[in-house]
């Protein structure tokens, strides 16, 4: 018997129908088999300590533990072995004081903070104005006393913004010249300024925004104290080829950052294998700290848990 035009088109949109549900059940029920998996490795290894030193920030933690210090805590507890808070240097004396007594009885790494937090975009090291040059050599200069409080050796430096007027060779060089000075600073003091490129379509015009440009700058400021800041979420925005760019700008980075795409959450919830490059960094000696500069996906108590349990599998190859 043959079917009309109406019914044919109407058993095709059936059919159909049938076939994203059941898609979208396999997916779900995928899904949910896998978080299981996830969580059951949490309960499993909770408490023991992570492979390589993850570092938190404040409020990750906040529906576990209310106040500041007692989130250090709490993260010590989980297995975390670091911590890291870009606006540390802006915080009040008496609490970096009391932030480093509590980071010592734990035991845990501290992290990066930012050297130029208020000047990253403005002033701009790119234009090689000598007012932009000094401003962020006092802050360099503010910055060794912050990390000699809080027992850090890492800190973030962003150069600022391109200067359209200037070819970037000239730009390049402004950058790396301001560069060689902070680094007379920081040196004596075993300090490591890291250069964090940041990706076009979140920070538009920055200066900075590749790995394999970093690495160029650090080579030409020659000094241990100038380094890159390799921040995963960035570079897969940016460029992806994450592996491939981890190898060969290896010898300049000093510490890493991260996020999962899209969404700039944590591992798992995105289209990066961190598992696959966790254990790739491992591989590779790796000491330094990975601080997780990314939010959470789900709300709660629940949440910290899940971000938790994405970390221990990730971190489990």
């Amino acid at each position: 018997m043959d079917l009309s035009r109406r019914d044919l088109i109407s058993s095709i949109a059936a059919t159909t129908a049938g076939v994203v549900a059941t898609g979208m059940a396999a997916n779900s029920s995928a899904a949910m088999e896998q978080q299981n998996e996830y969580a059951e490795l949490g309960k499993k290894m909770q408490g023991k300590k992570f492979r390589m030193h993850y570092a938190p920030h404040f409020g990750m933690f906040s529906n576990h533990a209310a106040s500041d210090l007692d989130q250090l805590k709490f993260a010590a507890d989980e297995g975390f072995t670091a911590w890291e808070d870009n606006g540390m240097g802006g915080r009040p004396i008496e609490f970096q004081e009391k932030f480093a007594k509590t980071m010592a009885g734990l035991k845990m790494t501290m992290g990066v903070f930012v050297v130029n937090m208020q000047t990253a975009w403005s002033p701009t090291l790119s234009t090689g104005a000598a007012d932009s040059r000094n401003k962020f050599l006092e802050e360099c200069k503010a910055a060794v006393d912050v990390a000699k409080r809080v027992n850090a050796k890492w800190m973030t430096v962003v150069p600022g913004t391109i200067d359209y007027r200037q070819e970037m060779g000239y730009q390049t060089a402004n950058v790396v010249e301001s560069l060689r000075y902070a680094s007379e600073i920081f040196e004596p003091h075993g300090l490591v300024m890291v250069l964090e490129p940041l990706n076009y379509r979140d920070h538009p015009s920055l200066f900075l925004s590749k790995i394999a440009q970093g690495f160029e700058i650090c080579r030409a400021v020659n000094s241990p104290s100038c380094k890159v800041l390799f921040d995963m979420y960035h570079q897969q925005v940016h460029e992806g080829n994450l592996i491939p760019n981890i190898d060969r700008g290896y010898s300049e980075v000093a510490y890493f950052q991260i996020g999962d795409n899209p969404g700039r959450q944590e591992p798992t919830t995105g289209e990066v294998n961190y598992r696959k490059i966790f254990n790739h960094i491992l591989n590779k000696g790796f000491k330094g700290v990975l601080g997780m500069e990314h939010g959470v996906s789900t709300k709660g108590k629940e949440g910290e848990r899940k971000l938790i349990d994405a970390y221990r599998w990730s971190d489990s190859l």
